[in-house]
């Protein structure tokens, strides 16, 4: 017997976790006075520029002593230009809970092959952040993406600490609180929590960062994206928007509108409280089901953006393959895009509540996910 679909339905199917879905009422037409054509180290394309960066450090707060730069190749490459660029000088401890922060492993361990110290957790999980000596440097994810596990604070991070943090905030900034006098380096990129363009990130650094830029040399040649110092001092002009290669004006223009989207909802105050708002829909609804959880089993370190979802029912025997089902068929009503668990993490969903994202869509979305979840469900029974 055929299930009966839920009436509602979300306006917008975007649940992607990046690129993440456009603010509400986004329009291509909002970009019409991007300078097109014209140099990004022209009057008009700096100016651009650095609107970029000032908007950044008045919606997150960030400290007026910090430098703020727009850097190559998206968040990946923020996090890879700080990690070649200051790690080396200390002892450092690498932290990852979710496949991101397992990549950034990889690269201080085999590329730059450091004698890190390396502390890991299962997905759903956190490492024992009380164990962390932030005398050494320390490399970790704000939030999993792939996990759905945030840091639930910084008070685990040492004020008068001798190492660095360097910290991947990407699906973090915008939506959760960062605590900048815990933060050397900060990098996020604007695809994800305020829904803009690929391919451009953000960089953020603390002066204790901007001294260890000045004062050390890595061992290792760097590529020409990767380098901030020149004679032994920090390139300034990246900080104020002159980019190291050439920035996309139409995707700093995007950026622009979504930043004056932001301030026009009431700033980081008002991005933070919708995502909460989408997350406690998201947790009604799974807990008054048996057949659903959250792959992060403790409240105090679950993501309000990337929200890991998994199937617990005992008659599902093929858990990637019914997850997956679940996903297409989501899809192919039109109700949910792009929801599957990332390819490294555990079966299931991944729903991304985020502030671009309507609280109401994701009201909707769930009594979908009921109805794709019994209609596979009767499928199983039907061939076994």
């Amino acid at each position: 017997m055929a299930i009966a679909k839920p009436g509602a339905r979300p306006e917008n199917p975007r649940f992607s976790s990046g690129p993440c879905a456009k603010f509400p009422d986004y329009s291509v037409t909002m970009l019409a006075d991007a300078p097109l054509g014209r140099s990004h180290r022209a009057a008009v394309g700096k100016a651009r520029l650095k609107a970029a960066i000032d908007g950044t450090r008045e919606i997150l707060g960030v400290p007026d002593d910090y430098r703020i730069g727009i850097v190559p190749a998206s968040d990946t490459g923020a996090v890879e230009m700080a990690m070649w660029s200051l790690l080396g000088a200390r002892p450092v401890e690498m932290l990852a809970w979710e496949s991101f922060g397992a990549g950034w492993v990889t690269d201080a361990v085999k590329q730059l092959k450091l004698d890190a110290q390396v502390k890991t957790a299962e997905y759903g999980e956190i490492v024992d952040l009380a164990s962390v000596d932030t005398d050494n440097d320390v490399v970790f994810t704000w939030n999993g993406t792939t996990s759905g596990v945030r840091v639930p604070n910084g008070d685990w991070i040492k004020p008068d600490r001798a190492g660095l943090t360097i910290c991947d905030a990407t699906s973090a900034a915008f939506a959760q609180d960062l605590p900048w006098d815990k933060l050397d380096v900060t990098t996020f990129s604007w695809q994800k929590v305020l829904g803009g363009e690929a391919a451009h990130g953000m960089l953020v650094l603390s002066p204790r960062a901007v001294e260890r830029l000045e004062s050390y040399t890595p061992p290792w040649p760097l590529p020409k994206i990767f380098r901030l110092t020149k004679g032994g001092k920090l390139i300034e002009g990246i900080f104020v928007g002159e980019t190291i290669n050439t920035p996309s004006m139409l995707a700093v223009e995007d950026y622009l509108v979504a930043l004056d989207w932001a301030r026009s909802v009431g700033g980081l105050e008002a991005l933070k409280a919708r995502a909460d708002a989408s997350l406690a829909v998201v947790a009604d609804f799974v807990a008054g089901r048996d057949w659903l959880a959250f792959l992060a089993s403790d409240p105090a370190i679950r993501s309000n953006t990337s929200v890991c979802l998994t199937f617990t029912d005992a008659r599902i025997a093929d858990g990637a393959g019914f997850a997956k089902a679940v996903a297409k068929r989501l899809e192919a009503e039109g109700v949910a895009l792009d929801i599957g668990a990332y390819r490294d993490a555990p079966p299931g969903l991944r729903i991304w509540c985020g502030g671009t994202v309507e609280t109401a869509d994701v009201a909707a979305l769930m009594p979908w996910v009921e109805w794709a979840f019994e209609t596979e469900i009767a499928a199983l029974a039907e061939t076994a």
